[in-house]
């Protein structure tokens, strides 16, 4: 290999590239892979173990091989790197500069087409709190209609002052321009700007008696003086700086970045690197400023870090390139730096205790939540197949019943079933679900196949009086050995036969969590089929009300007009044209409706 600077791929023997690295010297760092195995660190030792085969390529400069193993690793997402969760491009928020009236708005493509981008953010739900923000302070437009302000009727979003209403001309386009101005300025951090500005107007609007005017701006104000508010930290900073901390676990590095702008905190996002097993601290921290900032749109002149970085004079120079004038990366010691980086770890060290609790919850051990099922409510065996039952209806009306199933702990829609109430005519809940019993069960003993599987447990949405009710259903069609238990939803409590009182499982219990997921599931399968049929029952009776509009009439307004909405926007002319209306029918229609 020779020696000068270039990037290197270690291959295995199927040819899948197991790592890349860079380096000044090809020859040199390379060779130190294969040095004796007490020298090297576990993950290297694992890693060489595997190597079959080394590809190089050779560059110029140091910085071009940064370049080339960035685009590489982001490419081939080698096992071995130490490399960003998600591969897909990051999320940014786009002003559309080009455009004669500016949007802003969510996207992942970043192009040399004019726009402005912010960014990047480490997730879309991030962009989309960052314009919520947004479109509460600032009145930007959303839609994507052409503007030439002669619109007649300006939409909802103008109602609400959500928008200054360019497609009604309700806004100069040099006034407009102000309010995306605005808009950049708060995105810089230079908020105080925004506020100074803002105040000015509602004064000028107040002197000259436009007090309408004045409250709105007034209302501006007070949105932005709180997300000033908010981004106090208890930590004195100054200038612009972004602070860098992690904390590593196993095969992670959860990454906090505080982003700071003017003197205060606008924003921070978390990033998961994978791949940091048995890596030092320098590697994760070079690892991670390399491909964020890759993508970054705005590097500040300070990097406050945790740790330092390896290559730190190429990796500077190579941030300097990209942002036009000096970069710093600085590991501070003492003083205010210190105190922020400081602060930036521990919720480094929070967020990653809280991702990992959210996938234990999102993703619990089903074997040992059954295994506890089956211990709490003394079933014969752990209950992988259960099946739910509840009833929606309003006072009897419209009455549906639903099925919802688990097995091994997850939900199964392909065998979740519903059903419309047949035999019971007034508002009686317990009858309604016997019959939604006797009829799933009566097709299991009759041999229909789709219902013969037998679950391990019948789970009702109620108390003691369904579950009694639903132990006679079953028996009557020879169901009576299913396991039978009813969970009611004020103290969700457990009821099952032959135990005078309920079982309390506490609320961190999976057990508990696991058979109140099933439940809600089932009251929200048979509150959306409710929901659907209320609505056709609406639709249909709307038409049925009209005077002289029978099935035939009905039949060919709804082919025409394609719903009742339709026809209700129609004018009494274009009805009269349907199909076997006529003039005075059209016009009771559009009284009617």
């Amino acid at each position: 290999m020779p020696a000068c600077p270039g990037v290197y791929l270690m291959k295995d023997a199927v040819g899948s590239i197991l790592y890349v690295g860079k380096a000044a010297s090809l020859r040199n760092r390379v060779r130190s892979y294969f040095a004796p195995a007490e020298k090297l660190t576990p993950k290297i030792q694992r890693m060489v173990s595997r190597v079959h085969d080394i590809d190089f390529f050779v560059t110029n400069t140091d910085q071009e091989a940064l370049i080339l193993e960035l685009n590489l690793i982001k490419r081939h997402r080698p096992h071995f790197n130490v490399r960003l969760k998600d591969d897909k491009t990051f999320p940014f928020l786009k002003i559309t500069l080009n455009e004669e009236w500016p949007r802003v708005y969510f996207t992942r493509r970043v192009a040399e087409d004019g726009g402005r981008y912010f960014g990047p953010f480490a997730s879309a739900r991030s962009v989309r709190e960052t314009l919520k923000v947004l479109r509460r302070i600032f009145p930007f437009r959303t839609c994507t209609r052409p503007i030439d302000g002669a619109d007649s009727r300006a939409c909802l979003e103008y109602h609400m002052g959500q928008c200054v209403g360019p497609c009604i001309g309700a806004v100069s386009r040099e006034e407009y321009a102000k309010v995306i101005k605005q808009v950049i300025l708060f995105l810089e951090g230079r908020s105080e700007a925004v506020l100074r500005q803002l105040k000015a107007r509602m004064q000028a609007a107040a002197e000259s008696l436009d007090f309408e005017k004045a409250a709105v701006l007034r209302d501006q104000v007070q949105a932005i003086e709180q997300v000033i508010e908010g981004q106090r930290i208890a930590a004195t900073v100054s200038g612009e700086q972004d602070a860098i901390a992690f904390t590593a676990e196993r095969d992670i590095a959860y990454v906090q970045v505080f982003f700071i702008r003017s003197a205060k905190l606008i924003g921070r996002e978390s990033f998961v690197l994978q791949g940091a097993n048995s890596e030092e601290p320098e590697q994760i921290m070079s690892g991670f400023i390399k491909q964020f900032y890759s993508s970054a749109t705005y590097i500040p002149p300070l990097l406050a870090l945790q740790h330092p970085v390896e290559d730190r004079a190429t990796i500077e120079a190579w941030l300097q390139s990209k942002k036009g004038s000096k970069v710093r990366l600085l590991v501070p010691r003492r003083g205010s730096k210190k105190q922020l980086v400081d602060i930036v770890a521990a919720n480094a060290e929070q967020g990653l205790r809280l991702m990992k609790l959210k996938q234990q919850l999102a993703h619990p051990d089903s074997a040992v939540t059954l295994a506890e099922i089956q211990q709490e409510l003394r079933l014969p065996r752990p209950p992988e197949r259960m099946e739910c039952y509840d009833i929606s209806n309003i006072q009897g009306k419209l009455a549906v019943g639903s099925m919802v199933v688990f097995e091994k702990g997850k939900p199964k829609p392909a065998h979740y079933r519903r059903f419309r109430i047949k035999t019971i005519g007034g508002a009686d809940d317990y009858a309604m679900l016997q019959e939604v019993l006797r009829r799933r069960f009566k097709r299991g003993r009759e041999g229909e196949v789709s219902w013969a599987v037998v679950p391990d447990l019948v789970l009702i949405d109620g108390g003691k009086g369904q579950l009694n009710m639903a132990l006679a259903a079953m028996k009557e069609v020879g169901a009576g050995d299913v396991p039978v238990a009813s969970l009611a939803k004020e103290r969700e409590e457990i009821f099952v036969p032959e135990r005078a009182g309920p079982i309390a499982l506490p609320a961190s219990s999976p057990a508990r969590q696991m058979l109140q997921h099933l439940r809600d599931e089932a009251h929200r399968f048979a509150l959306g089929y409710h929901i659907s049929i209320r609505q056709k029952a609406s639709l249909t009776s709307a038409l049925d009300s009209v005077p002289g509009i029978g099935p035939r009439r009905k039949r060919a307004l709804l082919r025409k007009f394609g719903s009742v909405r339709g026809i209700r926007e129609a004018t009494a002319e274009e009805l009269a044209a349907a199909p076997g209306m006529t003039g005075t029918l059209a016009k009771k229609v559009k009284e009617y409706l």
